[in-house]
C-alpha cells in the first residue's frame, strides 16, 4: 500500500504541489475581494516572493524558515509603499493600475542579471514539499476562516456589500483595504516561495498577466463566501488541465471564459454560503 501511494506521490507530485500552492493563491486574492477592493496584482507579489525566496537560497545558503519569512516581509512592504496611492482607486481603476505593476515587476526580474534575467533562476534547492505546503494551507484557511466568523470579518463583509454603509457605521476604510492589501501580497509571495523550492526554478513571465486572471478565477469560480470556497475553485481549475490535456494550450482562454459565465450565471460562485458569525 505505501509502495503504491509512494507512486502515485512521484507520478502527480507535480501536480499535488500545485494545488496546494493555488489554493494559497486562492486564499491571498479572497483577502483583497473581502473588502470589496478587485486587484490582478497577486502574479507580481508572487513573484517577488519567489525571487526573494530563491535568492536568500541560492546566493546566500540561507535556511528554508527564513527564506520563507523573507518572501512574506520583503511583497508585504512593496504593497504598503505603493498600497496608499493605488488603494485611492476602486474596481476597474483599481485592477488596471496593479496590471501595471505587475507588468513593472515582471521586466525588472526580466532585465535583473543577477537573478538571471530572461533566462530565470536555476538550482534552487528543493524544500519544505508537501508538509511545507499543505501546512500553511491548513494553518491560513483555519486563521481566514476564523476571521471570518468575527467583528473584523463583519466589518469586511459590510465593505464589501455596501462601502459607503460600512464608513457610515464607523469602519475604518482605508485601514482595511490597506490591511487587506498587506496580508494578501504576503500570502501571494508564501506561495511564490514554495513554488520555487519544489520546482527549483523560476523565471519572469511565470508572473506576468496570464498569471493574474488565472489566479483571480480561482476566486470567481469558487466564490468568496467562505475561505474554502476560493481554495475549491484553485482544485477545480488545477485538475482541469489534467483532465482536458488537448485544450493545454489555451488555458488562458478557457480561464477567461469561466470568469465571464460565473460572473454571468454564479455571481457568488458554486460556494455561496457564508459561515455563521460569532463575537
Amino acid at each position: 500500500m505505501w509502495e503504491a501511494l509512494d507512486d502515485f506521490y512521484w507520478t502527480y507530485q507535480s501536480l499535488i504541489h500545485g494545488i496546494g500552492v493555488n489554493g494559497i493563491l486562492a486564499l491571498s486574492v479572497y483577502v483583497v475581494l473581502a473588502v470589496g477592493q478587485l486587484s490582478l496584482g497577486q502574479a507580481a507579489f508572487m513573484g517577488v516572493g519567489a525571487y526573494t525566496g530563491a535568492l536568500l537560497s541560492v546566493k546566500f545558503g540561507m535556511p528554508f524558515g527564513v527564506a520563507m519569512l523573507a518572501s512574506a516581509v520583503v511583497p508585504a512592504l512593496l504593497a504598503l509603499v505603493v498600497g496608499g496611492p493605488t488603494l485611492r482607486l476602486t474596481g476597474v481603476y483599481l485592477a488596471i493600475a496593479t496590471i501595471g505593476l505587475g507588468e513593472i515587476t515582471r521586466i525588472v526580474f526580466l532585465n535583473w542579471d543577477y537573478a538571471g534575467g530572461a533566462l530565470g533562476l536555476s538550482n534552487i534547492p528543493e524544500r519544505g514539499g508537501v508538509a511545507a505546503i499543505y501546512g500553511t494551507l491548513v494553518v491560513l484557511l483555519v486563521g481566514l476562516t476564523l476571521v471570518a466568523r468575527s467583528r473584523i470579518g463583519r466589518a469586511m463583509e459590510a465593505m464589501r456589500e455596501d462601502e459607503a454603509a460600512a464608513g457610515v457605521m464607523g469602519v475604518n476604510l482605508p485601514r482595511y483595504r490597506l490591511v487587506a492589501l498587506v496580508v494578501s501580497s504576503a500570502m501571494a509571495g508564501v506561495a511564490g516561495c514554495l513554488s520555487a523550492h519544489v520546482s527549483s526554478f523560476i523565471g519572469p513571465n511565470e508572473y506576468g498577466f496570464e498569471a493574474a486572471v488565472t489566479i483571480l478565477s480561482y476566486a470567481l469560480l469558487g466564490g468568496i463566501g467562505s475561505p474554502l470556497a476560493p481554495v475549491l475553485g484553485s482544485t477545480i481549475l488545477t485538475l482541469l488541465p489534467e483532465v482536458l490535456r488537448p485544450l493545454a494550450d489555451f488555458r488562458l482562454m478557457v480561464n477567461g471564459l469561466i470568469i465571464v459565465l460565473a460572473v454571468l450565471f454564479m455571481p457568488r460562485g458554486i460556494l455561496p454560503w457564508r459561515i455563521a458569525r460569532t463575537g
